[in-house]
């Protein structure tokens, strides 16, 4: 599994998730991994000098993926592109009936329609053998304490992944999904008893353990690799056996 010469796009990739992908992706030969973040420059210029370690060239794309405007300038930006990584996301953590009409639109735009827009601008320019992959959640199909508006989110995200998966397929472009179980990174301040529920999930999932950035990174890979030519509009679920317990 190596991407030597590849070109890579991960939306979110200065921290976290995204982080762990790009890096990875470098680890394994890309020549060029783009990231683009919303506003930390600081994480952004970090993540850079370790693709740079990591014989990768840096590309540094700085905007709002839930805008469509910048998205497609962004993709513009970051020219010929061998695999797109939707990873960017973000949300309003709040019981359904506190959730307003903006909140709605902030996150459903920046987790679902943000993928269709990267993919309607990059389609054309895409070889034969280019793959996408976006990043869901278990909250795609299970009900989470205040998770209303990104789990709806999610779930229309996995749904584009297929209907793209079978449009896409002629053109030899394959579409899929990686759900990753709880990973711990900075989005959780955002969730009540935080430290309550890191400790539930490590309990409870079967590998005795919580997902890593590393481990989903390496399902992207994969899925992202000629190894996974037969594998389309599918959503690889990556939470150490946590979701197939009654």
């Amino acid at each position: 599994m190596r991407f030597e010469g590849k070109s890579v796009l991960v939306t979110g990739g200065s921290r976290g998730i995204g982080k762990g992908i790009a890096l990875r992706f470098a680890e394994l030969g890309a020549k060029r991994v783009g990231v683009s973040y919303l506003r930390n420059d600081k994480a952004a210029e970090e993540t850079a000098k370790e693709l740079e370690g990591l014989g990768a060239e840096p590309v540094l794309l700085r905007g709002n993926i839930g805008d469509p405007d910048k998205t497609a300038a962004l993709v513009e930006e970051a020219g010929p592109l061998d695999v797109i990584v939707s990873n960017a996301a973000t949300g309003v953590i709040r019981p359904a009936l506190e959730i307003e009409e903006k909140h709605w639109d902030w996150t459903v735009n920046a987790n679902a329609r943000a993928l269709l827009t990267l993919v309607r601008h990059a389609a054309p320019s895409l070889q034969p053998s280019a793959s996408i992959i976006a990043i869901s959640s278990l909250g795609s199909a299970r009900v989470l304490d205040d998770y209303v508006v990104v789990g709806v989110s999610k779930a229309a995200l996995e749904a584009l992944v297929r209907y793209l998966a079978v449009e896409l397929a002629p053109k030899g472009i394959r579409v899929n999904a990686v759900s990753a179980g709880l990973v711990e990174t900075g989005a959780l301040e955002y969730f009540n008893k935080r430290d309550e529920m890191l400790e539930y999930y490590k309990q409870r999932t079967p590998a005795g353990r919580l997902v890593g950035p590393r481990d989903v990174a390496d399902a992207v890979c994969f899925l992202a690799s000629p190894e996974a030519e037969m594998i389309r509009g599918q959503t690889l679920v990556v939470d150490g056996g946590y979701s197939v317990l009654a």
